[in-house]
């Protein structure tokens, strides 16, 4: 990273930007979340491991597939009504002459723009307040405007602004770290998951059992938490009588790296990172969740430093590939935490959200 100080983010992957944009009205609470990959786009990879997923153009993600590069990747609230923010998107890509080149003219192309949906529907109190076009393409714009390794911002932002995550306010985290080898991999969550980011025999988050030293809350601080998000969760049922049941959710995530990768490489990376989810959601991979994670490679530098005897090249190789894999999964696990740490409580017509820091 040089001289360059560290976000502690997905934009620490040089050449990635991400930007956020709400959907206006008091009634509203949704929003979309874009990471924009740099100029000729990133070799790009997806796992869907939730049984109820809302995605446009995963399927060009498919290492058997012709594109090979994708231009940005779209996180979503507003359920499948959401996926209109990817239009958006691609409008604004074209206008930068940025996509796939299927013509003569370089302003023949075709924008790719995978993206995924959380279901947030009515959490402001406004069934139809959700993302269009309007909203992915601010998204956009909010992200070509920042600078190289800029901070990201997390919490109820973007596609987190409507997120829940076992009646708790979720949102927006991110997380990187800095191999020895010096390669960059980076994460960033949305958490708004069917199960629970709490333990609920100690109140701890999840993912922090794997951050080293624990701070438990003090027991009848636990049981006055436990019994505020009853509470809630309670009054949010009276209030959103009309919501769906059982509770539609979904975490999105997208992991990256600068790192050499080819798609297939990517997409086990993308694989490998819900098991860093799987430690910090609580059940995970629901049949009403749609957890997805996309994979990113920048392609800047070498997986490994390779070797000259055949026979070790590719040992070499699984070795630093095995260290980009782990990495992304413990990135991942702090991000959620950071998400859900730094979300702020919520309560309106569509519900009551407490934030983990107000009950904790």
């Amino acid at each position: 990273m040089g001289h360059q100080k560290r976000a502690d983010a997905l934009t620490d992957v040089a050449g990635l930007r991400v930007g956020h944009a709400r959907v206006p009205g008091d009634r509203a609470l949704s929003g979309t979340t874009v990471v924009l990959a740099p100029e000729g786009g990133a070799v790009a990879a997806v796992d869907v491991r939730g049984g109820g997923p809302g995605t446009r153009e995963t399927d060009a993600l498919d290492p058997r597939n012709l594109v090979q590069r994708v231009d940005a990747i779209v996180l979503t609230g507003g359920s499948a009504y959401g996926l209109d923010a990817a239009s958006g998107v691609t409008a604004w890509l074209e206008e930068q002459g940025r996509g796939f080149r299927v013509g003569p003219d370089p302003a023949q192309v075709v924008p790719v723009v995978p993206a995924a949906c959380l279901f947030d529907l009515g959490r402001g109190g406004d069934w139809r307040a959700r993302p269009g076009a309007a909203t992915g393409r601010a998204a956009a714009e909010d992200a070509a405007g920042t600078g190289v390794g800029a901070a990201v911002a997390q919490g109820a932002v973007g596609a987190g602004t409507g997120a829940v995550a076992g009646g708790l306010k979720g949102g927006v985290g991110t997380a990187s770290a800095v191999l020895g080898s010096g390669v960059t991999v980076g994460a960033l969550v949305v958490v708004n998951a069917a199960g629970s980011v709490v333990d609920p025999l100690t109140g701890v988050l999840y993912g922090s059992y794997f951050q080293g030293r624990v701070a438990y809350p003090p027991a009848r601080v636990h049981a006055a938490a436990r019994d505020a998000l009853a509470d809630a969760r309670a009054e949010t049922e009276r209030r959103a009588a009309s919501s769906a049941r059982p509770p539609l959710n979904t975490t999105l995530a997208v992991v990256a790296t600068d790192a050499v990768l080819t798609r297939a490489q990517a997409q086990k990376l993308a694989g490998t990172a819900h098991d860093g989810l799987a430690r910090a959601v609580r059940p995970v991979h629901l049949l009403s969740d749609g957890d997805t994670v996309f994979a990113l490679s920048t392609g800047t530098r070498a997986l490994a430093g390779g070797s000259t005897e055949p026979a070790f090249a590719v040992h070499t190789e699984a070795a630093a590939l095995n260290e980009v894999l782990g990495a992304g999964a413990d990135a991942l696990t702090r991000a959620v935490v950071k998400a859900v740490l730094a979300a702020e409580g919520v309560e309106g017509p569509g519900g009551v959200y407490p934030a983990y820091r107000d009950l904790y």
